[in-house]
């Protein structure tokens, strides 16, 4: 019996914890050219300083495309959007952003997400769709892109000859799905769905 009332406890606890873990944030840095060495040495410094803080879990860079592009887009994953709103409007994260200003040509712009709610950032609305929904949108977002991976991508590194590696092919495929997943498919897809996604 006691044991039957722990393991109900147990489930109950890590329900309520799933319920909160994920809370994003997407970040956006446009910066200036020739200053990307030096947003690069700020990153090595305000990525300890992050990971101290309470509740954090991981966080992902995407880089711009040399010579093309000049925006970061940071996500910054904690366990509650409490914890997230903490750290982004800590004193020691606004010293290190007055510290990186020089650096941008826009203002430190960011936007505070739950769960993998980041992957819809592009919706003009307040409201959140549900859980089953985000899950089903972006499983059949992703499946096909990692389909094009393998069918497009790694024939192409073998066509200029860069030799086939495991680690190096994955690195290089889910890199290109990440940046298509946030910045091309998920705005556009979203937009495509949205009666049924907000319904």
């Amino acid at each position: 019996m006691h044991l039957t009332k722990r393991n109900n406890f147990s489930n109950s606890y890590k329900s309520k914890i799933m319920e909160t873990q994920g809370a994003s944030v997407v970040i956006t840095h446009h910066v200036l050219d020739g200053k990307q060495a030096e947003y690069e040495k700020w990153l090595d410094e305000i990525l300890p300083v992050s990971k101290s803080a309470l509740g954090f879990i991981d966080w992902q860079i995407v880089r711009p495309i040399p010579n093309l592009t000049f925006v970061y887009t940071v996500i910054i994953r904690f366990d509650t959007i409490d914890h997230l709103r903490s750290w982004m409007e800590s004193d020691a994260r606004r010293k290190l952003i007055e510290k990186a200003h020089p650096l941008f040509t826009k203002e430190d712009n960011y936007e505070i997400k739950s769960g993998l709610d980041f992957l819809f950032y592009g919706e003009k609305t307040d409201k959140v769709p549900v859980r089953w929904k985000q899950y089903l949108a972006t499983w059949s977002a992703i499946y096909p892109l990692s389909l094009l991976m393998q069918l497009v991508l790694l024939p192409g590194l073998r066509f200029v000859n860069i030799p086939a590696n495991r680690y190096f092919d994955t690195l290089v495929s889910t890199g290109c799905l990440v940046f298509l997943v946030i910045y091309v498919v998920m705005p556009n897809y979203t937009k495509l769905i949205r009666k049924w996604l907000y319904k």
